[in-house]
């Protein structure tokens, strides 16, 4: 059936591209009565009809919760769409699916000969492709071959990004998506940074991890951040980043704990090798004219931190910043961040930006860190999940007791940036709704302001199970994983027959027993979020 409301490309561009197979298709305007699918009914609640006229006009803190699931609520439309920007060239796609790339890469060719480095497999030109070119003379891409002469192995002028005081989003996987970056921006996010992408799919054309590197005109000082262990793979796909997309700085992870990264000598496993960070470094950063940054981890196992070693020498690689989770490979997100560990490495960084990253929470933990004069700033990542305003209390120095409703239009906000991005056919309805998902196995965690005796609340402390003020409050404050597909229902229409959700992050998660709804703890396993 289709949705209640209207379709948000009609409302601003006057087309929809997605034509019948549109969700809103009875909204679209000339259709005739028999050609438009049945509007979704909304049943009668107790405070009256919960169908689109109504339910903008209900006050939705003050419906019981056999009323608020009954709801079927209209997206808000946006004032004007604006075309998403770093969209993968089909011409290119093509030449790097087929490895068409031969003197592809100059900078990156010129600085890998004169580092030493030789090429893997991953990375090489198709021969028959490489052949044909140096017969008929040319280049690949449009390149110039004299072109291959701009790459010296000094350093050159670049673009310079300036990180201090600035509230930076952490890269963070499956969650941290485009539309939910957009969200973070509107309560203040200074920087955001794009979802961690392989250097090695990046290479071989892969559309789906092309896609983590999209940006939205909103976000005005925007990264992209890419995982691998080959330095000339990932100097490669650094050189065409910085070529073909619109990005600010290129963020090199050495600090995601999964297994699939590390078991390949990748994301944390880097830190048992500091002499291929260091060639890695050497190797990525005179290919680029925006500046590099890196990500890591105190250290891989427990108890043998090795930051501190080599921080005075990350400068003279190239390098304009370095992120720092307090945290070790070992430890993943268990226990709590070694701040102490952060202050030491940022006080012997020299003129090295170093931006602290790991259970801020809260506008006091960020004074307590950056006022005493090391960091630049710190990176937030899962608080902002679980609280994307919290951005705006560090900038107005306030813990901000928002509503349970207020709370209900931000993810009805998310729904109209996901179908924005993903389409308002039921394929884009069904992705806003997995992401939507993955986002609640988070933002359930939060407490209300109202509700807490002593603040502020801390990452690592458990919340007891509670009722919220309204069952509004209560609804959104469930870990059961049936109440959390309820609450898409009320954004999203029903989900298919066969519609299933495990989360992917499971960081922390709750669950129902039995007839009370409110949130009891589960201390199973605790998500994987990137380093």
């Amino acid at each position: 059936p289709d949705l209640p409301g209207k379709c948000l490309f009609w409302t601003v561009l006057g087309r929809c591209q997605f034509g019948v197979m549109c969700r809103y298709y009875n909204s679209h305007p000339k259709v005739k009565a028999e050609e438009a699918p049945a509007p979704l009914v909304c049943p009668k609640v107790e405070n009256g009809s919960a169908g689109a006229t109504t339910a903008e006009t209900v006050d939705l803190d003050k419906l019981s919760r056999d009323a608020l699931l009954a709801l079927r609520l209209p997206l808000p439309a946006p004032k004007s769409i604006e075309e998403d920007k770093n969209f993968l060239p089909k011409p290119l796609q093509g030449k790097l699916r087929k490895r068409d790339t031969h003197n592809f890469f100059p900078r990156s060719e010129k600085r890998l000969k004169d580092m030493g480095v030789k090429s893997g497999k991953h990375s090489k030109p198709n021969e028959k492709f490489a052949k044909k070119a140096e017969e008929e003379g040319q280049s690949n891409g449009g390149i110039e071959k004299g072109d291959t002469e701009v790459a010296p192995a000094t350093m050159r002028e670049r673009k310079k990004v300036d990180f201090s005081n600035k509230l930076y989003l952490s890269p963070l996987t499956t969650v941290g998506n485009l539309p939910y970056r957009r969200i973070c921006k509107t309560y203040g996010a200074d920087i955001t940074c794009g979802e961690m992408a392989m250097a090695t799919n990046i290479l071989q054309g892969q559309a789906s991890e092309w896609a983590l590197l999209r940006r939205h005109p909103s976000e005005d000082l925007f990264g992209v951040q890419i995982a691998g262990s080959y330095p000339d793979t990932i100097a490669r796909a650094s050189e065409l980043i910085s070529r073909e997309l619109d990005v600010d700085f290129i963020d090199i992870n050495m600090g995601c704990p999964i297994d699939l990264l590390c078991n390949k000598g990748g994301g944390a496993a880097l830190l048992q090798r500091p002499q291929k960070i260091k060639q890695l470094a050497r190797c990525v950063s005179p290919v680029l004219d925006i500046p590099l940054t890196l990500k890591m981890r105190k250290g891989y196992w427990d108890g043998k931190d090795v930051v501190h070693e080599f921080i005075d020498e990350v400068s003279s690689w190239g390098v304009s910043a370095l992120t720092l989770h307090g945290r070790t490979r070992e430890q993943r997100y268990t226990r709590t961040a070694d701040w102490d560990y952060i202050q030491k490495v940022a006080a012997k960084a020299g003129g090295l930006n170093v931006i602290g990253n790991g259970d801020i929470y809260n506008f006091e933990e960020y004074n307590d860190h950056v006022r005493k004069g090391n960091l630049s700033t710190v990176m937030i990542g899962r608080a902002a999940l679980i609280k994307p305003w919290i951005f705006t209390e560090i900038k107005e120095q306030r813990h901000y007791d928002i509503s349970a409703s207020e709370r209900l239009d931000m993810m009805k906000i998310y729904c109209t940036n996901g179908i924005e991005h993903w389409g308002s056919d039921d394929m884009g309805i069904e992705t806003t709704r997995r992401y939507l998902l993955e986002w609640l196995s988070f933002l359930h965690r939060y407490v209300p302001v109202g509700l807490m005796e002593v603040l502020p609340q801390k990452m690592g402390l458990a919340p007891p199970a509670y009722y919220g003020r309204s069952d509004l409050e209560t609804l959104l404050a469930s870990g059961d994983v049936k109440d959390w597909i309820k609450i898409s229902e009320m954004l999203l229409g029903p989900t298919p027959s066969t519609f299933s959700f495990v989360p992917k992050h499971k960081s922390y998660s709750y669950r129902i027993v039995g007839e009370n709804w409110g949130p009891k703890l589960n201390t199973e396993d605790i998500g994987e979020q990137n380093g």
